[in-house]
């Protein structure tokens, strides 16, 4: 029998014996925050698509450029991330309080162990504010509500939704989840998006979606780089729009040496 441990807020208790999402996505990143059934299917799904490893590093580093481009160029000073997954490296608190060290920033999860591992990312700059809010993106409504303990709703705010979306299968509902969440968001907002596609490798990234779905929870569904740009109905999509992760702004010193990887984005402005 699995071990388990009780969650807060009601969730349920950690499941050691299915592996998960975000303990494997730390497991690529190599993090620690893993159990041996998540290590040993990350190394199933690296061992049919050794890609995966790369989409996981640009995604990380596709959300340190964004948030230092929302802080330092578009003056975005709060940061509602759904979906943040396990602490690793560069976490958005991080990343932001470094450039504008008074930036206020809510963490959304809905994992047990997240939720377990909410004070590594609660430890925000004594200027600014962090918080982390127990709930599921479908709940919209709960979601604005908790955020709007810690952030001023009535100005910008950055919505990151990296690597969550993928995780709603049906695509009215993302609908309603986008319009309900940047409804409520200020002009000046910025919707920041990852979503893994099979542009690059059909065949590879579907063997890999089915091994997942298999075992893994939560199940999960890849869309087209076009479904994607869809999610930005309404919005200003910023240039070069929604690319592969490694392609989305480059750091000047490394234009050439990207990967170019299955995980796609882009950053939208809410006029």
């Amino acid at each position: 029998m699995p071990e388990s441990a009780s969650a807060p807020d009601g969730h349920p208790a950690i499941d050691t014996g299915v592996p998960h999402n975000a303990r494997i996505w730390n497991h690529w990143l190599g993090g620690t925050d893993n159990f041996p059934v998540d290590r040993e299917m990350g190394e199933r799904i690296r061992a049919v698509f050794p890609e995966i490893v790369d989409n996981a590093r640009a995604d990380r580093e596709f959300l340190v450029r964004a948030v230092r481009y929302l802080t330092a160029e578009a003056g975005v000073r709060q940061f509602l991330d759904i979906g943040s997954g396990l602490p690793t490296r560069d976490n958005t608190h991080e990343v932001a309080q470094a450039a504008a060290p008074e930036a206020r920033v809510v963490y959304v999860d809905n994992d047990p162990m997240v939720i377990a591992h909410a004070r590594a990312l609660l430890a925000g700059g004594p200027e600014g504010a962090t918080d982390f809010v127990g709930a599921d993106l479908r709940d919209p409504g709960r979601v604005l509500d908790a955020a709007a303990r810690t952030l001023d709703l009535s100005r910008p705010v950055g919505l990151m939704l990296l690597g969550s979306l993928n995780f709603v299968s049906d695509d009215a509902e993302v609908r309603r989840v986008l319009d309900r969440l940047t409804g409520a968001l200020a002009p000046g907002s910025h919707l920041v998006i990852s979503h893994p596609t099979a542009a690059l490798n059909p065949e590879r990234a579907r063997e890999v979606v089915a091994a997942w779905n298999e075992r893994g929870t939560p199940k999960l569904t890849l869309r087209s780089p076009e479904a994607i740009a869809g999610m930005f109905q309404g919005l200003e999509l910023l240039d070069p729009g929604v690319v592969s992760c490694s392609l989305w702004r480059p750091a000047p010193d490394r234009p050439d040496d990207a990967v170019v990887v299955d995980e796609y984005c882009g950053v939208a402005r809410k006029p």
